[in-house]
């Protein structure tokens, strides 16, 4: 029986030819990033990934939570990930698992800035909800 979903294949041109997406908010963060897999564009479905970059000095995505588990492989460069309350510094062959709903974000420390595949469990990026700290913590003194 063959499988639902079909294998796909991304050129290295998308990538390079591809303008990356950012945030419109600069207070979420100063990467790009580029999904790969993700329905409805790719025919995935159970995974999704993509490839981000945080630039040098300024490289930033900052700390967040989102309901899904999370595996970043860091591809170039050297940074930090910030995870519930703990630094990792990272670098170029470093993994890391992020549990779902634990707050982390990373930042660029080399001159390089530091690039990473990023990879969700679920067929679509857009099923990823984003929680930046600091909204949810204006949220609460709102609230009080």
């Amino acid at each position: 029986m063959a499988p639902k979903v079909q294998p796909s294949v991304i050129p290295p041109s998308y990538t390079q030819n591809t303008p990356p997406s950012s945030f419109a908010e600069p207070d979420h963060g100063t990467l790009t990033w580029h999904t790969i897999f993700s329905s409805p564009q790719t025919p995935t479905d159970s995974l999704c990934c993509g490839v981000a970059f945080c630039r040098p000095g300024d490289g930033i995505l900052h700390h967040h939570r989102h309901t899904q588990a999370e595996i970043y492989h860091i591809t170039e460069g050297k940074g930090v990930v910030y995870i519930e309350g703990k630094e990792y510094d990272v670098e170029a062959g470093s993994s890391v698992f992020i549990p779902g709903d634990a707050e982390h974000g990373i930042r660029a420390v080399a001159e390089e800035g530091v690039r990473w595949f990023y990879v969700f469990p679920g067929g679509a990026f857009g099923d990823v909800h984003y929680r930046f700290t600091h909204e949810e913590k204006q949220g609460e003194a709102a609230k009080a």
